[in-house]
């Protein structure tokens, strides 16, 4: 075997990275999605591409977030993964987006499973599968229970609060990551951080509240660099069991819905039961699957 070339792109070389057939739909998948070529890399081998990834931001990020576009040829997991490891960035989380239903398709999972490989290999462990939803006006409003009275709150230090209360009992993945390293004072303060990230208006955030005064929970609608989007739905521990985050999902859809959005995007843990039968039922279809591996060394940064 020949030897292997990495490179990081640049914008005269930004075309070699769409010359890998595409198994998994990653183009379709991030059609609108804005890449810079130098936080591109590719791995090539007698003139042929063979490995490569995308590391995405923020438009204003200096840092690349996660890498989100990750390919391997056929045969070729340790060329990605060299693809990985000598990256210049340390990047944590590693999302490999992947057509519904997958697992079904002998030729789809064999090309989920060659990415995986290439991953490991790098040092990333699997964190979670999620499903990936997207709502568009023809699938109609959800009905609003009424249940609940929903407010604006200028203060961040509220939400920070129930932030912390939703994570003491929360089923997602990325909040335990964060629990377990630092508590859940940390896993607010990430979610926190996210939000104000987030490029849509702050004073779209949102407490659920009970007919008297009391806080059952948030949601926010939100608009990431890429569409409108199910910013955050969380219900504190003590009003659980009562499907109150159907109610915060069916208002966070009128609310982006009446400011025009043509789809919402969202996403839930595949472990996640109830809020995956609450997007179910709200109308939100699955579109496609993510499976979310981290490395907690920070790989790349080489």
């Amino acid at each position: 075997m020949t030897d292997l070339v990495v490179r990081t792109l640049d914008e005269s070389s930004a075309q070699l990275f769409r010359t890998m057939p595409d198994p998994l739909a990653l183009g379709e998948r991030h059609r609108y999605t804005r890449y810079r070529p130098d936080w591109q890399r590719v791995a090539v081998r007698d003139g042929r591409t063979v490995a490569r990834a995308a590391w995405w931001a923020g438009p204003e990020d200096p840092e690349p977030r996660l890498i989100n576009w990750f390919d391997v040829a056929e045969g070729e997991e340790e060329a990605g993964a060299e693809l990985l490891r000598t990256a210049p960035w340390g990047t944590a989380e590693l999302e490999l987006d992947l057509p519904a239903g997958w697992r079904d398709d002998p030729r789809l999972r064999a090309a989920a499973d060659a990415r995986a490989a290439a991953a490991r290999r790098a040092g990333y462990t699997p964190l979670v599968e999620r499903f990936l939803y997207r709502w568009t006006p023809d699938r109609g409003l959800p009905e609003r229970p009424g249940r609940l009275v929903f407010t604006p709150e200028p203060d961040d230090a509220v939400f920070y609060e129930l932030l912390r209360r939703v994570s003491t009992a929360t089923l997602d993945a990325h909040a335990r990551r964060a629990i377990a390293e630092g508590g859940v004072d940390q896993a607010a303060q990430e979610d926190l951080d996210f939000l104000r990230w987030l490029p849509s208006p702050r004073d779209w955030w949102q407490l659920a509240l009970t007919p008297a005064g009391e806080p059952v929970g948030i949601h926010i609608p939100a608009r990431n660099p890429s569409g409108p989007c199910v910013g955050f739905i969380g219900v504190v521990p003590e009003h659980r069991g009562h499907g109150y985050a159907y109610d915060l999902l069916a208002e966070c859809t009128h609310f982006l819905a009446g400011q025009g959005a043509e789809f919402i995007a969202a996403a839930t843990d595949q472990g996640n039961v109830p809020m995956a039968a609450h997007f179910t039922t709200a109308g939100y279809p699955v579109v496609r699957e993510r499976v979310t591996y981290w490395a907690d060394g920070d790989p790349g940064a080489g």
